[in-house]
């Protein structure tokens, strides 16, 4: 039986995407990209995983971009070339959209490819061997708009044309002083508790308000034109209107941070006052 080159599996309230062709240093090929948003779609569907890590195995690297051995089977002519983008794009969409906290772990090379999809997730942490890049200008490949302007958003854009215009590699250190990783692991085994460290933290909070904080963020990520900002404050109250919001903050705060917290709290709309604790979204239920 053929070993899958992408697969997920479940451990406890996490959910892990595992590209899986580490003879290539784990290249991205279309079967690939195929499956890529059917496990997505499934893990967002289940209400008992929190959140979502990608990585890539056999150590060597998270992921070094597309398959260049397959360029001539899977985007040989302009017909090719759209329906790998359009099967391709779905992957990094359904990453980017998908409803819970994702992290990428990443080990080794995280080039091309490997690095839109390290940007399409909301957290990155790598160990001191992991190499960055986008090799793009190299190959005599575009590197789409939407690409562009996600990375820039991490690193700021004089940084992100740098990657682009030298198409050079960048070390551990380099990637965090930049921002483009939350952390650096001396070993894969410090990396592993690093990450399980933040997975378990998220497991341990109330999903509805994780979920609140990554749709506000998408949704500054637009235009502002584009922004449906209004329905978030409404959500949020929603949140605040849990049993568990005001159980925790009785169990947490003293008297006078809890007296202050409810002193700079804005005044709760009327229609949201009048509406009875039962018909709030409890923080306990995941956001679908």
């Amino acid at each position: 039986m053929q070993e899958q080159k992408l697969y997920g599996r479940r451990d406890g309230a996490v959910g892990h995407l595992v590209f899986n062709n580490p003879a290539k240093l784990n290249a991205v090929s279309l079967d690939m990209w195929a499956s890529f948003a059917d496990i997505l779609k499934d893990f967002d569907a289940d209400p008992e995983i929190r959140c979502l890590v990608v990585s890539g195995s056999g150590g060597k690297a998270f992921v070094s971009g597309a398959d260049i051995s397959k360029f001539e089977s899977e985007r040989a002519n302009a017909e090719a070339q759209v329906r790998y983008d359009a099967i391709s794009k779905e992957g990094y969409e359904s990453l980017y959209n998908f409803s819970k906290p994702t992290i990428a772990k990443i080990t080794g090379y995280c080039i091309g490819g490997g690095m839109n999809l390290a940007a399409c997730c909301d957290l990155r942490y790598c160990n001191e061997g992991a190499r960055f890049g986008v090799p793009a200008a190299k190959l005599g490949l575009g590197y789409g708009f939407l690409r562009i302007e996600r990375f820039s958003r991490i690193v700021g854009l004089p940084r992100a044309m740098e990657f682009l215009f030298t198409a050079k590699q960048y070390s551990s250190k380099e990637a965090h002083d930049m921002g483009l990783v939350h952390g650096v692991a001396a070993t894969d085994a410090e990396l592993d508790a690093m990450v399980d460290g933040i997975t378990g933290a998220i497991a341990q909070n109330a999903p509805l308000t994780i979920a609140l904080a990554k749709a506000a963020a998408r949704e500054i990520a637009k235009p502002e034109s584009k922004q449906a900002s209004a329905i978030f404050s409404s959500l949020a109250w929603s949140c605040l209107d849990s049993g568990l919001a005001i159980s925790r903050a009785a169990a947490l705060a003293s008297p006078m941070v809890s007296g202050a917290f409810w002193a700079m709290a804005p005044v709760m709309p009327s229609t949201m006052a009048s509406s009875s604790a039962s018909a709030a979204i409890p923080c306990t239920r995941p956001m679908s």
